[in-house]
């Protein structure tokens, strides 16, 4: 993790594993918030949701900083309007954020939570005029997305409409300054009790499969004791 100065509260117990699973998560969770600041202080800050990817063969790793990603919006969205003004911004990525049910626990008092990670990301946006850049940036877009797709659609047929459309569309380049990230994931529990989460939150009724994976891949702390400290953000 690298940062210049904390962008988001972060607690000991929850640290990412690696470096590269930071980055995978920004990978596997393209749809981020983009958050500027207003002009002054007559002005709050604006926010975006939108779909931030990687450009092909990308050589980011272990760690996003110095690394540059690909953004695209709407153009009648004017927050992009901004953006030579103010092109410091700050990029959230997250998994989906799941409650954790005491039941699980086994054991009083007890106190439910929120599992969830988060990556947080400082850059610089640089609007690519150029239709040209503007289109691979929605390509890549599409071919990141549907390779997460277990039968991908192709856009082979589509890439005229897409030429007809660019003119509505604003990409961007935002180039990464800084990064830093909580991983929440019952790490401070037993062994016990982290299983028991894992598998309450992968129940085919239960919309967060993404957590409990991450979970088994980062396991618990060397040391966990009956309970752990709550920190729900």
């Amino acid at each position: 993790m690298t940062t210049t100065k904390e962008i988001m509260h972060t607690y000991p117990n929850y640290p990412a594993p690696s470096g590269r699973a930071e980055v995978e998560l920004v990978k596997a969770n393209p749809f981020a918030l983009l958050i500027t600041n207003g002009a002054d202080c007559e002005h709050p800050p604006v926010a975006t949701h939108l779909p931030i990817v990687f450009p092909p063969e990308s050589g980011a790793t272990t760690d996003l900083t110095g690394h540059r990603l690909w953004g695209h919006l709407g153009r009648k969205n004017t927050h992009w309007q901004s953006f030579a003004e103010q092109p410091e911004a700050l990029a959230v990525f997250s998994t989906s954020q799941a409650y954790v049910s005491p039941s699980n626990y086994h054991f009083t008092p007890a106190a439910p939570t929120l599992n969830y990670a988060a990556v947080h990301l400082t850059g610089t946006i640089t609007v690519l005029e150029d239709d040209a850049e503007s289109l691979a940036v929605v390509e890549r877009t599409v071919e990141a997305l549907e390779g997460q797709r277990e039968s991908p659609w192709s856009p082979e047929g589509s890439h005229e409409l897409f030429r007809k459309i660019i003119s509505g569309v604003v990409s961007f380049a935002f180039d990464v300054t800084g990064m830093t990230s909580m991983f929440k994931l019952s790490q401070d529990m037993p062994a016990q009790v982290h299983e028991r989460v894992a598998d309450d939150l992968d129940r085919p009724s239960c919309p967060h499969a993404d957590v409990a994976g991450l979970m088994r891949q980062t396991g618990v702390s060397e040391s966990t004791g009956e309970d752990g400290e709550d920190a729900t953000a």
